[in-house]
């Protein structure tokens, strides 16, 4: 009795995975984002060390349910709405034809490739294709594992991803403000059901 107790507590855990799972691999249809538990945007740094935290206040977002159990995210983050917070003219710079250059490419978009739901819970590398002015360029984001049972339900997803603003012709003020930005999500969505 005592040498099935591990594969008692295997099954028990596997039971539970599929558990969570099951709701997202019977689903199909769409849940949108929830505005009011998400937040993205992005991080630049300067050369004397200053943290410039960005947000765009107007997107969407959702997570698509395939019809093979996989799912797929697509983000509209809309430029024109962009602030830099506590910094009022760097976030006219962000707008302005230097940086995202609002009036000419009034939108961001992420679409993910087809993934497993599990990464959600697990954590992992999810790949898709960022377009920014124009320019769109294959990036992956990094997932955190899920810090409850229902993912972006009753806690965000948290993801993160480096880019280079010169990939995307935003090579503005090269010696003020580094190259790098990271993009950080932290998303749920808008109804119940577990994505």
């Amino acid at each position: 009795m005592k040498s099935d107790l591990p594969l008692a507590v295997w099954l028990a855990v596997l039971c539970l995975a599929l558990l969570c799972a099951a709701p997202a691999l019977a689903q199909q249809g769409r849940n949108d984002f929830d505005p009011a538990h998400t937040r993205l945007g992005f991080e630049l740094r300067t050369r004397w060390g200053q943290v410039l935290d960005g947000v765009f206040r107007r997107y969407e977002g959702s997570v698509e349910h395939l019809p093979d159990g996989r799912q797929q995210v697509r983000l509209r983050m809309y430029t024109r709405d962009v602030e830099i917070i506590d910094h009022e003219r760097y976030g006219d710079w962000a707008r302005s034809e230097k940086f995202f250059d609002a009036d000419r490419y009034p939108v961001v978009t992420f679409t993910s490739k087809p993934y497993d739901p599990m990464l959600l819970y697990d954590g992992g590398t999810l790949e898709g294709d960022l377009s920014i002015k124009g320019i769109s360029r294959p990036r992956s984001l990094q997932v955190a594992p899920a810090d409850c049972a229902r993912a972006a339900v009753d806690c965000d997803v948290v993801a993160t991803g480096a880019v280079r603003r010169s990939d995307y012709d935003m090579d503005d003020w090269m010696l003020a403000v580094s190259d790098r930005v990271v993009f950080v999500l932290r998303a749920r969505i808008r109804s119940g059901k577990t994505p």
